[in-house]
């Protein structure tokens, strides 16, 4: 039978805890040259603005999951100072890592929030984020003396106009795993990230090895009841859809997260919907149940196959942005379309 629910069983446990128990060996036996090497004097070009390799930061704050998460991996928890901006649980295998942080806030922080912790180094996954309209400006902070890092995947998109930015490019994990030797570099751990970064490839060929879902049909569902964020093109679920061989209805929107009405999802009716299981509370229909009863509840999607056949695949909010889970996307709807494909 088709697997209709498949809620996140995170095979990732297994080797996020691997990665961070052989991150924490080196941490222990490494030693300071090790951790600290600023004998390159290398900078990094990060969306414009140069971050130091071996900057080795002690007090360093995360301002969004994307971010806390690569450092988490890390074995960097001793060198944080706090986090913020959650959408979801942390990553399974990271949660006592994750509980050494103190926690700003669960949405943005404010600037002086920020500044209480005294951080020597501030990141965040968005450039929104550190922009206007976010925390603040990656310059209030620099000016401050305290660097500041943006992913980036998050750069490589036009984010001049409103919304979520827009991709011409499709985005690659090869990306994704820049910004985890970036963050590597700028601590001095370039042997821990190289060791997530192995990992993370080869849960990717373990969950696109045996998957062709070539004909079927997807599209993704983030956020809002009343004019949904689905996925567009090129980001996240991009990534999931070109490592299974599948479809997004999308694919000709290069907006990251158009907002369509439920008239034109309905006449997409793709064969599975992807459903972002969030847990904050800033927008309608944030969990997977909340999104489930609405599309079975409102007369103009009840009756899509997908519904109608209760195709779903439930994944993390945080899967479907640009980071390391997104490595837990491809593995939750690669494994939902393994052995059955949508009709047989």
């Amino acid at each position: 039978m088709y697997p209709n629910v498949l809620r996140p069983t995170y095979p990732s446990i297994r080797s996020a805890t691997a990665v961070f128990a052989a991150v924490t060996v080196l941490g222990a036996c490494g030693t300071p040259s090790e951790e600290r090497d600023t004998s390159a004097g290398a900078v990094i070009d990060n969306c414009g603005h140069e971050v130091e390799e071996g900057l080795a930061p002690e007090r360093a704050v995360s301002l969004n999951q994307g971010t806390t998460e690569i450092m988490l991996s890390l074995g960097l928890a001793d060198r944080m100072v706090g986090t913020a901006t959650w959408t979801d649980p942390v990553m399974e295998g990271l949660e006592e890592e994750e509980e050494r942080v103190p926690r700003l806030a669960e949405n943005a922080p404010s600037f002086e929030r920020v500044l209480e912790e005294e951080p020597d180094f501030v990141a965040a996954s968005f450039e929104s984020t550190l922009g206007t309209g976010g925390v603040a400006e990656r310059d209030d902070f620099e000016d401050l003396g305290v660097p500041t890092y943006v992913s980036p995947s998050d750069c490589v998109k036009d984010n001049s106009g409103s919304g979520d930015g827009v991709r011409e490019e499709p985005l690659g994990m090869g990306d994704i795993y820049g910004e985890v030797r970036e963050l590597a570099r700028v601590f001095g751990v370039e042997d821990r990230g190289e060791e997530l970064v192995t990992d993370l490839k080869e849960r990717v060929g373990e969950a696109s090895r045996d998957v062709d879902a070539s004909g079927t049909t997807v599209m993704y569902w983030f956020a809002n009841s009343e004019t949904p964020y689905m996925g567009g093109c090129c980001g996240a679920p991009g990534i999931i859809t070109e490592t299974v061989g599948a479809e997004n209805v999308l694919d000709a929107t290069t907006k990251e997260w158009p907002q369509v009405n439920w008239e034109s999802v309905a006449d997409h009716d793709p064969d599975v919907l992807v459903i972002g299981d969030l847990t904050r509370e800033s927008q309608s229909a944030e969990s997977a149940e909340e999104k489930i009863s609405f599309l079975e509840d409102n007369p103009v999607t009840q009756h899509m196959r997908a519904v109608e056949e209760e195709r779903y695949v439930v994944v993390s909010g945080a899967a479907m942005n640009p980071s390391i889970r997104t490595v837990e996307g491809i593995e939750q709807v690669a494994a939902a379309l393994t052995d059955d494909a949508p009709g047989e």
